[in-house]
């Protein structure tokens, strides 16, 4: 047994053995079933019987006719049209075995590959292999060449089928077996080309023998196709032969072969109508989008730019947690859109230049310019938002402070007036003895020594206040009103001060004696008892520091006080000691003292008392400098953090712009490989963004300390954002060129060997490597690809006529994109208005109008309404009601005048 399989294992011519080897599917052991092998058998020999005929000879019985070779030779000269080896006339086995080998031979030769199919098999007589064989035969001579719509033999077979029978109630052609038994899909193909041989609306679903018999008998009368099935082998089988059923359909395909010119026609129609369509669509996608947009940044622009000033930090603070929400959540998407928008635009445009339509022009206001100047105007507002929330927040923090140390201050100095006022209008020295009023003078003097000391107080509260209305505080009014009420106070005293003094002077001549340690003690003691309510105050005060510098300085000043304790303990012991003299005089003395010292309030004890407060406050005030200084240190760790994130971050989008830069200039390899390499260093640049993500968290936290400056880096959160945008748009507009650049490829039928070209002069005269050819640049490129435009002038001759088609707009430069549709519109063929207008002249019967009954019978529903909505009335002297004119419509579609 000859085994064909090894034989015939090499490639063939159009992808004939790859067609077969998948269509060569028949399963020897379905061929088992007694049904299918009958339904094959008579299928088969009426199949060649239909061919033989045309030779004068038919045969009987499938696999004893064809034992001795020569009516299989016969048939395959048939149905091929060519003559096979001259067989061998002897009766003996080996001549039987030889005339089959020729015809095995001959089909090996189409390309047909016949897996353990052997010539001893076939003389043997045996079915399965006859049937097989037979079988093959069918395939490649009967069905492989069937093409509809770019697909072949059976799926191409099948969608003929579907095709033809789609306009007709309870038929629905899904497959080649069980589609087929009501007979109701042989009836509607015969009544698509042939309905005056059907009454096809008399036929029902529930008698499929009658169905059947009818298509088999009109079809065998009418259309010299040969009855191949028997109605009540196909109703009475669960499921029909496959094979039968396709070699039988396969003779309705041949014998209406001739209206496949119409479905020509009508596929060219429906295949630039889709592309219209699709157009249109894309057109109101953009305009949607577009619009969409827009009304976005139209409605954030105003937020962005509202500057209403809140009261407290807190208040700000949230705007500052709504801006961040909006950056993080409401932002991006939009980027996202705005990308997709100018991709759209761009694949738009190259698909209406590669289907010979009009350029896009979007509606007013809705241009990409004019997105890209919208959104430029956006960042601009949101750049300025930011920055504005920032200074609110440190203007209502230093606010805030100041109000507090307002307060502060004027409640210890309305502490200290009280009673002050009654002390001064007192009479007291007009009945005291002249001990008394010298002691009452010196208790003035020293007063007016305290008194000396707080006009400091009082002038940093007026100073604070004036402050605060400087910086606009929201409560100024009290502020303002409590400081006034000081500073009247104040004058009155100073006042009271200056009269009761008078007072004293004028008797004080009256006075002799006075206790001089009582008064040492009440002039140094009163100094340092304001001296310890000073740096008790000082102790207390707040602080607000921005750096470590700031809080180093609080720190070294604190430092400095207290290295001044030890003279000062050494004054209150001094103070302590003037009071223990008086005691040891008096006892010495015998003098009984009538009370305390005549010349100050302040007593030892109270001195010690608030001695040992200040010394407590030291440690507190210790601690809460250190604690300031371990947050400056963690706030300059968090800098320090945040700039090598974004150091790193910063010099990987700079690298990677760099990196694309030239990607796009030395791409190699298919333009697919490119395009998976554009995708794949995409995917490789998105699978940074973690690390946008964890500088973002480092930015979250430096704002949430209030750090306001980074000395570590020159890098800024806004800086970053703007070049990863920029990057992923880059990325995103190189694969966009690459999927054009396809586009214009396929479209155009142009090689890769004709790109590489286009891209090699491209780039040899892109000596700036902007990604552009400047007027003169490209000329040189044109001479160089064989173009006579050297001795044009700027502006005439075919020079101008090329720079008019690739530069439409007078921009002065030409994109690759440009470049390619230029060459590829040179060298290759697409549809044109005459190709389609005459397209419908061939359905409309070579009349100069169509009409809408034409149309909806030869086009699919929803093509042929479309064209039914478009098209014109026809107005020529030839024309008929309800005719519709084709040619201004196919004219229109090419944008040579107005739909």
């Amino acid at each position: 047994m000859v085994d064909y399989h090894a034989a015939n294992n090499q490639p063939s011519a159009g992808g004939v053995q790859t067609y077969m080897e998948q269509e060569n599917d028949w399963d020897r052991d379905l061929l088992l079933d007694p049904a299918w092998e009958k339904q094959q058998r008579k299928t088969f020999t009426a199949w060649c019987n239909s061919h033989l005929r045309k030779a004068g000879t038919q045969i009987e019985n499938i696999e004893e006719d064809f034992r001795d070779g020569l009516k299989l030779m016969l048939l395959l000269e048939v149905i091929s049209g060519e003559r096979l080896a001259k067989p061998e006339r002897g009766k003996m086995r080996v001549h039987k075995i030889n005339n089959v080998n020729k015809a095995l031979d001959f089909i090996a030769s189409k390309g047909v590959k016949l897996v353990s199919i052997g010539a001893e098999e076939i003389v043997d007589g045996n079915a399965k292999m006859t049937l097989g064989m037979i079988w093959t035969i069918i395939l490649r001579f009967a069905i492989q060449d069937i093409s509809v719509e770019e697909t072949s033999a059976k799926e191409g077979l099948l969608l003929w089928c579907q095709r033809k029978t789609a306009p007709y109630k309870n038929v629905n052609v899904q497959n080649f077996h069980i589609s087929w038994k009501d007979g109701l899909a042989f009836n509607a193909l015969i009544h698509r080309h042939r309905p005056d041989l059907i009454d096809y609306d008399s036929l029902r679903k529930d008698d499929p023998v009658h169905n059947l018999n009818n298509a088999f008998e009109v079809a065998e009368k009418h259309l010299d196709i040969p009855k191949m099935l028997d109605a009540e082998d196909i109703v009475g089988t669960l499921r029909p032969d496959e094979k039968a059923i396709m070699t039988y359909v396969s003779c309705f395909y041949h014998a209406f072969s001739g209206a496949q010119k119409a479905e020509t026609a009508a596929n060219r129609i429906c295949k630039v109508l889709a592309v219209n369509q699709e157009n249109e669509q894309m057109m109101e996608d953009y305009e949607k989008l577009a619009s969409e947009l827009l009304e976005w940044i139209r409605r954030t622009i105003p937020w962005l730019e509202n500057r209403t000033q809140e009261k407290t930090v807190n208040e700000m603070q949230a705007k500052q947690e709504d801006f961040r929400d909006y950056r993080c959540v409401h932002k991006p998407p939009k980027v996202q859109e705005k990308c997709q928008l100018e991709i759209s635009f761009n694949t738009l445009q190259t698909k209406l230049r590669l289907s010979n339509r009009p350029a896009f022009m979007p509606s007013e206001g809705r241009m990409v310019s004019d997105i890209n100047g919208a959104w430029h105007t956006l960042e601009g507002a949101e750049k300025g938002y930011e920055e504005w929330i920032l200074s609110e927040i440190r203007r209502l923090e230093r606010l805030e402070h100041l109000a507090e140390k307002f307060h502060q201050k004027a409640a210890i100095h309305q502490s200290w007036t009280d009673g002050k006022e009654a002390m001064l209008t007192q009479k007291d020295y007009e009945t005291s003895t002249l001990s008394e009023v010298k002691a009452l003078l010196r208790k003035h003097e020293a007063f007016e020594s305290d008194l000396a000391a707080h006009q400091d107080r009082v002038e940093q509260i007026a100073a604070i206040a004036q402050e605060l209305n400087e910086l606009d505080y929201y409560d100024s009014a009290s502020v303002n009103a409590c400081c006034q009420k000081i500073c009247d106070q104040w004058d009155v005293l100073g006042a009271l001060t200056q009269s009761r003094k008078e007072s004293l002077e004028r008797t004080e001549k009256q006075l002799e004696s006075i206790d001089e340690l009582y008064l040492e003690y009440a002039k140094r003691a009163a100094p340092f008892n304001n001296w310890m309510e000073g740096a008790m105050e000082d102790l207390q005060d707040m602080f607000i520091v921005h750096n470590i510098e700031e809080i180093q300085g609080l720190i070294t000043a604190h430092e400095q006080f207290k290295s001044t304790l030890s003279e000062a303990n050494k004054e209150r012991e001094a103070i302590q000691a003037i009071q223990a003299e008086v005691q040891k005089i008096a006892q010495s003395n015998g003098i009984k003292l009538s009370g305390g010292n005549p010349y100050t309030t302040i007593t030892p004890e109270s001195i010690d008392s608030k001695w040992e407060k200040a010394m407590a406050m030291v440690p507190q005030r210790d601690a809460a400098l250190q604690e300031e200084l371990n947050k400056q240190n963690s706030n300059d760790s968090l800098r320090a953090t945040f700039a090598t994130q974004a150091n790193t971050v910063g010099a990987y989008i700079q690298a990677k712009m760099e990196e694309i830069g030239r990607i796009s200039i030395e791409m190699n390899g298919t333009l697919e490989d490119q395009l998976t390499s554009l995708k794949d260093y995409q995917k490789n640049i998105m699978s940074y963004m973690p690390e946008i993500n964890k500088l973002e968290g480092y930015h979250q936290l430096i704002q949430e300390a209030l750090i306001f400056d980074n000395q570590y880096t020159a890098y800024t959160m806004e800086h970053l954002r703007v070049g990863w945008e920029q990057l992923l748009t880059t990325i995103a507009r190189t694969i966009n060129e690459v999927e054009n650049q396809i586009l214009t490829r396929d479209a155009k039928g142009i090689s890769q060997e004709q790109l590489y070209e286009y891209r090699a002069s491209f780039n040899h005269f892109d000596k700036d490597h902007s990604g552009a050819l400047m007027a003169e640049e490209f000329k040189a490129c044109l001479i160089s690809l064989g173009y006579d435009v050297e001795n044009d002038k700027q502006g005439d001759g075919e020079f101008a006529r090329i720079m008019g088609i690739v530069d439409p707009n007078g921009s002065g430069a030409v994109t690759f994109q440009a470049f390619i549709d230029f060459m590829s519109r040179e060298t290759t063929d697409t549809d044109t208005a005459d190709q389609v207008i005459a397209s419908f002249k061939i359905l409309a019967g070579d009349k100069n109008f169509i009409t809408a009954e034409e149309l909806r019978r030869e086009l699919p529903p929803d093509q042929a309404e479309y064209c039914i909505a478009r098209m014109a009335p026809y107005t020529g002297p030839d024309g008929a009601p309800g005719a519709l004119d084709y040619m201004s419509f196919s004219t229109a579609l090419y944008g040579e005048s107005d739909l």
